[in-house]
């Protein structure tokens, strides 16, 4: 299943929610949303009674929930309860909340935005952006890393034409790419910033994003140009659009007398959620 995980706001609560490109329909944390009804100290310890209960009155939601790898709060993968936008209607109807009938609305509309975006690409990026002030990320951070998401993109296009494949082979050229121009594996970066399971590019700082940027928009020029076939090929690219920032990096860094590679994250300057929200656009549901 080729999976895109997100994790969505429904009021102030977290809901992770993943995109399976091959049934095309999304599958959503149980927890999360027992969590964000029941506003329980354990949605874990609620969700196994709950399951429980359904199982012995024979009820079909149970057996259709399966489990994925979804990161917890600790960073770490763990198995987890997931289901489709059916299966969460039915669940949500067994759990007496007034927040249930806002949530039914919240899950409809997530439902019906990832269709419009699937027609219109233009509408993910607005749904990014939206997603990035709700967190509390700036107006100028949230502008570069869109930027930044678009120059991945033309990159892996690149990477794709080349014969390479998502998983592994990307994983490893976007660990060349990094190390050439930070010094850093994407690993090691991530442990820098003391990060597990979470996007290292959502913690990069402005700097560290345009020389990221930088980085791979010269390998996406340098493939367009050369035409490389197969890994060896595009892995000389990768390293030789990663030096380009790197002399940049290191002209910075001579200028600043210190590192631009740093332990620091951009989610250390977070606004409140709330002072984040007062601050968003107004939102136009027939845009």
């Amino acid at each position: 299943m080729s999976q895109e995980l997100k994790i969505q706001l429904f009021e102030n609560a977290k809901i992770r929610v993943v995109w399976d490109d091959d049934k095309e329909e999304y599958f959503f944390s149980v927890v999360d949303v027992v969590g964000a009804l029941t506003e329980s100290a354990d949605s874990a310890a609620y969700w196994r009674k709950l399951k429980q209960r359904l199982k012995e009155e024979g009820n079909e939601t149970v057996t259709n929930c399966h489990t994925l790898k979804l990161p917890a709060a600790d960073g770490k993968m763990r198995l987890t309860d997931v289901a489709d936008l059916e299966g969460i209607f039915r669940i949500v109807q067994s759990i007496p909340s007034k927040k249930a009938e806002p949530l039914k609305l919240w899950l409809a509309e997530q439902g019906r935005i990832r269709v419009e975006q699937l027609q219109d690409p233009e509408l993910s990026i607005d749904q990014a952006v939206a997603d990035y002030r709700r967190l509390g990320y700036s107006e100028n951070w949230i502008n570069q890393r869109i930027r930044s998401i678009e120059i991945r993109k033309e990159l892996t296009d690149e990477w794709k034409r080349g014969g390479m494949h998502e998983g592994q082979e990307f994983a490893a050229l976007t660990d060349i790419l990094t190390q050439a121009w930070s010094g850093l594996k994407t690993k090691q970066y991530k442990q820098l910033k003391g990060l597990r399971k979470e996007s290292l590019r959502d913690n990069m700082t402005n700097v560290e994003l345009a020389l990221n940027s930088l980085a791979e928009a010269s390998a996406t020029e340098l493939s367009q140009q050369r035409n490389p076939q197969g890994f060896k090929e595009n892995a000389i690219i990768a390293k030789e659009g990663g030096n380009v920032a790197n002399v940049a990096r290191k002209q910075l860094e001579a200028s600043l007398g210190r590192s631009v590679v740093t332990s620091q994250k951009a989610s250390d300057y977070l606004r409140p959620i709330e002072e984040a929200k007062a601050q968003e656009l107004p939102f136009d549901e027939n845009k």
